[in-house]
């Protein structure tokens, strides 16, 4: 059985930079505001994953008032939520992202990011798909005020529920 599921998370621009992204520190001259490392994207790839098994959301397993998170890594919760879905018998098919803004750049990191975020998934990086897309200045990203992401996953089971 496949599971699919949607993620979407967005931070504002706040403090210095550089900007976390998949796992990458991307040279910005702002970073994002967040409790954990602000890191957008995978916290968008966190959500998609969770929702393709029905577990709850990435602010209720890893919430902003619990002090275990405060400037944690995402690649950490990204990790456990691979954990969460092994646990659930699921195995993670492929994962793809965008993420929407105006800067910075995000091109010359993509390989990077996807290394970084296959290895948190344990999958081969060519089963993340990554790319970058700008509003063309519309909107609360094409006036440069943050980042979001969108992502999506393809779960499925390991075992089918009816194998004995």
């Amino acid at each position: 059985m496949q599971r699919i599921g949607i993620g979407y998370d967005v931070h504002r621009f706040g403090g210095r930079g550089p900007v976390r992204l998949g796992g990458v520190d991307v040279p910005h001259t702002q970073g994002l505001e967040g409790y954990s490392d602000a890191d957008v994207l995978v916290h968008a790839l966190c959500d998609a994953l969770l929702g393709a098994a029905a577990l709850p959301d990435i602010g209720r397993q890893f919430p902003d008032n619990d002090a275990a998170y405060k400037d944690i890594s995402s690649l950490v919760l990204l990790a456990h939520v691979r954990m969460m879905l092994e646990e659930e018998d699921y195995e993670i098919s492929n994962v793809d992202a965008v993420v929407v803004c105006e800067a910075p750049r995000i091109a010359p990191h993509i390989d990077a990011m996807r290394q970084a975020i296959a290895g948190a998934l344990r999958i081969e990086p060519g089963r993340v798909g990554l790319k970058g897309t700008t509003t063309e200045g519309l909107g609360a990203m094409g006036r440069g005020q943050g980042i979001a992401a969108q992502a999506v996953a393809l779960i499925r089971k390991k075992r089918n529920e009816y194998d004995d």
